[in-house]
């Protein structure tokens, strides 16, 4: 990759989990808009949970997610508490007999959770929710904190697909983060997670971190190949410390550069490739075998997923939802989100009501993000006229893009025996991201943003 290239498409960007990105989210958007909101769900609707714990026993420095970190299991419990009350509340406003099709707990650790206190949130969600029989119950795991009494309770509160924090296994680069994480122990707790039947296993893996390079690159991820996991989530470090303090007791020094991490996240992806497993959208490597590679992909806050349902409720501080008429995000706070609780039931502070042009483009970006194509055909058939300005806005891109990102989708271009067109440019796919463009996919998903103009700088490093 020339370096020019890199350079250009380096700049922030958004990491496009919904559209439009949570940074252009309103304070009109209140308790009493989501209220509302969810009393007109369609009963026929698919339910997906999501939960966020928001405590680790100690801080990551390269985290960027709504945690803090606590030695005491008081502020915890205290926590639990609340989002019960949560979750009393809002079962109420949805239709009677709404099914749920997804549920993941993040954070933060889930696992910071006592074995009967994940029970009781468990018992509590499927006191409240219709679970169906066969849906995925996912949890994000730190394996230093992962004990066999903690394994045995997530097994028995239903949990059938776990994604372990790794980062990356060189010693110097988790002191630079503070996460020690040796493979041992990472590795023993797979095995315990797959001796209670929990087999469906992601591994969440950074690239850019600091002290990293490509050989200890090489090494993590001949270490997670041992592990055989089912998933491979690798993501670029955002370091972004006027925003996130924390993050400014990381050496500035010691990232690496532009060409340095692209270098890095091009051999993981070589090198995972290589071994079998399939490329999904931008950062996520599935086996065959596994779901994600049978299904439609969708994108939603957890990344990458199958799941189909049309509405999140999002649970806990700082957690983020998504209904048929917008998004609605919950004080991050944890003592304003018990307060508003507290309060009515519901602790919204801010979000997003879609408009039509908001539904077009955010089906666009996610579809890129997905499928690696301009999806016109789609666009035409779901919102018929309202389509033409992104299908025009594409048909331009292509036409201007001189770095091999994109090129003329197959169903657009001549016959080979006669050289006539196959199709018209509005009801096939105008273009594809090729190989060289996918990782520059969230850079390419920008320019339909109409948004981002509005607050430039948001997001993280484009490579």
């Amino acid at each position: 990759m020339r370096p020019e290239v890199l350079k250009r498409y380096a700049g922030p960007v958004p990491r496009y989990t919904s559209y439009p990105t949570a940074p252009h989210f309103s304070t009109d958007i209140d308790s009493a808009t989501y209220i509302h909101w969810l009393a007109a769900v369609p009963q026929t609707s698919k339910l997906s949970l999501y939960v966020h714990i928001p405590y680790c026993q100690e801080l990551c420095w390269y985290c960027g997610c709504t945690t803090t970190a606590t030695q005491k299991y008081e502020p915890v419990s205290r926590y639990l508490g609340i989002l019960i009350r949560e979750i009393e509340g809002i079962a109420q406003r949805l239709p009677d007999g709404i099914e749920v099709s997804h549920i993941h707990w993040g954070g933060g650790s889930p696992n910071i959770l006592s074995p009967s206190d994940i029970m009781k949130l468990s018992n509590t969600l499927r006191r409240h929710f219709n679970v169906i029989s066969d849906a995925e119950f996912a949890i994000e795991v730190d394996p230093r904190t992962a004990p066999e009494s903690t394994v045995q309770a997530f097994a028995e509160a239903g949990v059938n697909r776990v994604s372990i924090g790794v980062q990356d296994f060189d010693v110097a680069v988790q002191k630079a983060i503070n996460r020690m994480q040796s493979f041992e122990m990472t590795e023993k707790v797979v095995s315990a997670f797959r001796s209670v039947g929990i087999g469906a296993l992601n591994i969440d893996l950074v690239y850019g971190l600091p002290h990293q390079t490509q050989d200890t690159t090489y090494d993590t991820i001949q270490k997670v190949l041992r592990l055989k996991p089912d998933r491979v989530a690798l993501f670029g470090y955002a370091h972004l410390p006027q925003r996130i303090k924390h993050q400014q007791l990381i050496d500035d020094n010691a990232l690496p550069g532009t060409m340095e991490r692209f270098a890095q996240s091009s051999q993981a992806a070589s090198m995972l490739q290589a071994s079998g497993y399939l490329r999904v959208g931008l950062d996520h490597f599935v086996s065959p075998n596994d779901r994600l590679a049978q299904a439609q992909v969708h994108r939603n806050f957890q990344g990458y997923t199958d799941d189909e349902a049309s509405v999140l409720v999002g649970l806990g501080a700082s957690s983020i939802g998504r209904l048929p008429q917008g998004y609605v995000q919950n004080a991050p706070n944890v003592r304003d989100y018990g307060q508003a609780i507290e309060a009515c039931g519901a602790a919204t502070v801010r979000g997003h009501e879609m408009t039509a042009e908001d539904a077009v483009r955010g089906f666009t970006i996610e579809r890129l993000m997905c499928d690696l194509r301009f999806p016109a055909k789609e666009l035409r058939d779901k919102f018929g006229a309202r389509a033409d300005a992104v299908i025009k806005e594409a048909q331009a891109f292509l036409e201007m893009e001189n770095d091999g990102l994109v090129e003329p989708d197959p169903d657009n271009g001549p016959d080979n025996e006669t050289g006539i067109a196959t199709g018209n440019a509005l009801d096939n796919g105008i273009f594809r991201v090729t190989d060289k463009g996918r990782s520059f996919v969230r850079s390419i998903c920008s320019v339909f943003d109409s948004y981002l103009d509005a607050k430039p700088g948001i997001g993280s490093q484009g490579v």
